[in-house]
C-alpha cells in the first residue's frame, strides 16, 4: 500500500497522537457544535497554535451531525491558471496513525481529465494540516484530497467529484482549507498602513467581505473579489465547497469563528481565519 508520510515540521503540528489529543481538547473547550445537518466547511490552515482551533471546531462540527462515506478535502495555493491536483496515495501518515485515502476514486478523476496526480516530492501545509483533525473525528472514513485552483475551475472539479460520487452513490463531507487576508509587510500588501487601522480594515471590511460571500454561497462573487481584494489566498477550495453545497441544495453557511493572528500574536504582519459551515 502507497502512503504518503508527514512532510510538515512539529512546528505546525504536534508529532504525537498524544499532544495532537490534547491541543485538540483546547481548541473544543467550551464549544459546542451548532445545531443541524452540517455537510461542509471552511477550515483555516496556518499551524495549529494560530489557526488550529477554528479548523478543530468546523470539523468537530461536521462530524457531530454528518455520517459521510468520503471526506472531500480541497487543498489550496493555486493560481487560477493552475491544473486540479490530486494525491493518489492509498494512505497519509497522521500522529493518530494513517487515514485512508480512496486512491481508485483518484485515478478516475485523473482518468477523466479531471486532475492531475501530486508528484511523491509535491508537499504544501493546505491539505497536511487538516489531516488529523479528519483522523480524530472521522476516524474510518476514507478521503479524496485534492488542490482546487482560484477560478472557476474549482466548480468544474466539483462537479466532477460529485458525478462520481453520485454514480457510486456515496455522501461526501467537502471541507474546503482556506486562510483569509495576509496582511502586512511579511506579504507584501499593507494598503491601510500599519497599527490598528489595518487591523480594523482587514477584520471589519477586507475579510467580512469575503466572509458575506461565503455565507451567502455567491460563488462567482468570491472569486471575483479575492482577486481584486487579495482577502484569501485559497479561493478554490472555498469555490469548490460552495459549489458542492449549492447543488446539495444548501442555501446559507453559518460563521462559526472568526479571529486573525494578531489576536495571538500582534505585529505588523497577520492573516485572517475564518471557520464556516453549510
Amino acid at each position: 500500500m502507497s502512503v504518503r508520510a508527514r512532510s510538515l515540521p512539529a512546528g505546525w503540528y504536534p508529532s504525537s497522537a498524544g499532544e495532537c489529543k490534547s491541543n485538540i481538547e483546547q481548541f473544543l473547550a467550551g464549544f459546542t457544535s451548532p445545531p443541524g445537518e452540517w455537510r461542509g466547511g471552511v477550515a483555516p490552515h496556518a499551524g495549529w497554535y494560530f489557526s488550529g482551533q477554528a479548523a478543530a471546531r468546523v470539523i468537530c462540527t461536521l462530524a457531530a451531525s454528518a455520517k459521510p462515506d468520503r471526506i472531500v478535502l480541497y487543498g489550496g495555493h493555486l493560481s487560477g491558471t493552475s491544473q486540479p491536483i490530486i494525491y493518489p496515495e492509498a494512505a497519509w501518515e497522521t500522529p493518530f496513525g494513517p487515514i485512508s485515502m480512496d486512491a481508485e476514486l483518484a485515478e478516475q478523476l485523473v482518468s477523466k481529465g479531471a486532475a492531475g496526480p501530486a508528484s511523491r516530492s509535491f508537499a504544501d501545509n493546505t491539505v497536511e494540516i487538516q489531516l488529523p483533525f479528519v483522523k480524530r473525528f472521522f476516524p474510518d472514513t476514507p478521503i479524496l484530497a485534492i488542490h482546487a485552483p482560484a477560478s472557476t475551475a474549482a466548480v468544474d472539479l466539483a462537479a466532477a467529484v460529485e458525478d462520481l460520487l453520485q454514480e457510486r452513490a456515496l455522501k461526501a463531507v467537502w471541507i474546503g482549507s482556506a486562510d483569509l487576508t495576509h496582511y502586512g509587510p511579511n506579504y507584501g500588501f499593507a494598503p491601510k498602513g500599519t497599527g490598528a487601522q489595518a487591523v480594523a480594515w482587514v477584520k471589519d471590511e477586507n475579510d467580512r467581505i469575503l466572509i458575506d460571500k461565503a455565507l451567502a454561497l455567491d460563488v462567482q462573487g468570491l472569486l471575483r473579489d479575492a482577486q481584486a481584494r487579495q482577502n484569501t489566498c485559497s479561493a478554490g477550495p472555498i469555490a469548490a465547497v460552495m459549489a458542492s453545497a449549492i447543488r446539495a441544495g444548501i442555501k446559507q453557511g453559518h460563521l462559526l469563528e472568526y479571529y486573525t493572528s494578531f489576536d495571538i500574536m500582534p505585529g505588523s504582519s497577520f492573516v485572517g481565519y475564518a471557520g464556516i459551515v453549510y
